[in-house]
């Protein structure tokens, strides 16, 4: 099984985030754990709690970030995409049954980032698409029976047309009171990520 398909775009957003959770917010939330420690009975310590909690949730996403951006694979724009739909494209399409309209664009599942006009390649709808030329039809089936969608523009690059979304931001913080087992990053880990982190800036900068 191949890797999984990103944009460029996509993978430069995932690795702004681990550079900010590794750089920024681990070592100040670290910091705050070091210093509600400190003042001594951690059993009614509120500081303590909700900071530690929060450190192992970015510590969650330091290791998820780590592994999928090790493991994806980068797709560029090739001009040879022009006119069809592939992965990257933005796409205006048009139902059949009732004209509605709708613009998406066809994605890598890890950067959808609750945005709902970006479509994972692997989604119904994408796979619909995807090889088609303008005023071609894709067939999706949904729960409530088979769809036509008509392909009315496609664009490799931004269009006036496509509303972009706001990402959704990961949520790291918690008013959860229950308890939670925290998986400290060990000196062993976190050396690991580093060593994947030069990696992921490597393939960055390619």
């Amino acid at each position: 099984m191949g890797k999984p398909f990103i944009t460029r775009e996509g993978f430069d957003y995932l690795h702004k985030e681990l550079d900010y959770l590794w750089e920024v917010k681990r070592p100040e939330i670290t910091q705050k754990v070091s210093w509600a420690a400190s003042l001594g009975d951690r059993s009614e310590n509120a500081d303590y709690h909700y900071n530690k909690r929060l450190l192992a949730q970015i510590d969650r996403r330091i290791r998820y970030l780590r592994h999928c951006l090790a493991d994806l694979q980068v797709i560029e724009y090739n001009k040879q995409q022009d006119g069809r739909v592939f992965f990257g494209a933005y796409v205006e399409i048009e139902a059949e049954d009732d004209g509605s309209v709708k613009q998406i664009r066809i994605v890598g599942g890890d950067e959808i980032l609750g945005r709902s006009n970006y479509v994972s390649v692997d989604a119904p709808m994408a796979k619909a698409l995807l090889g088609k030329g303008v005023d071609d039809d894709g067939e999706v089936v949904t729960p409530n029976g088979r769809r036509t969608w008509y392909i009315n523009k496609i664009s490799y690059v931004k269009p006036e047309w496509f509303e972009e979304q706001e990402v959704v931001q990961n949520t790291l913080s918690s008013n959860d009171d229950d308890e939670v087992v925290i998986e400290e990053i060990s000196e062993e880990e976190q050396k690991k990520i580093q060593e994947e982190y030069m990696k992921s800036l490597l393939k960055k900068s390619k």
